[in-house]
């Protein structure tokens, strides 16, 4: 039996011009880059989750204050 996803009505490439998806992504790439980054400094890999949680709580809210002063100029 074959799975395939549901058809969204939305034709394709509405996704990629969303504004909403372009911030997700942008965030995403600044997750990984802390991810990156704090992994190097302990010299493991310490895995999207902890990244996700130690970007959220010391970074994103500088990072959004940063982004929306960068759209308002």
């Amino acid at each position: 039996m074959t799975h395939s996803l549901p058809s969204s009505g939305l034709e394709p490439g509405i996704l990629q011009r969303s504004s909403l998806y372009r911030e997700f992504l942008a965030e995403k790439d600044e997750i990984l880059k802390h991810k990156w980054i704090e992994s190097e400094k302990v010299g493991y890999d310490i895995g999207f989750e902890a990244a996700l949680v130690d970007w959220i709580t010391k970074h994103r809210a500088s990072w959004r204050r940063s982004r929306t002063s960068e759209t308002l100029t």
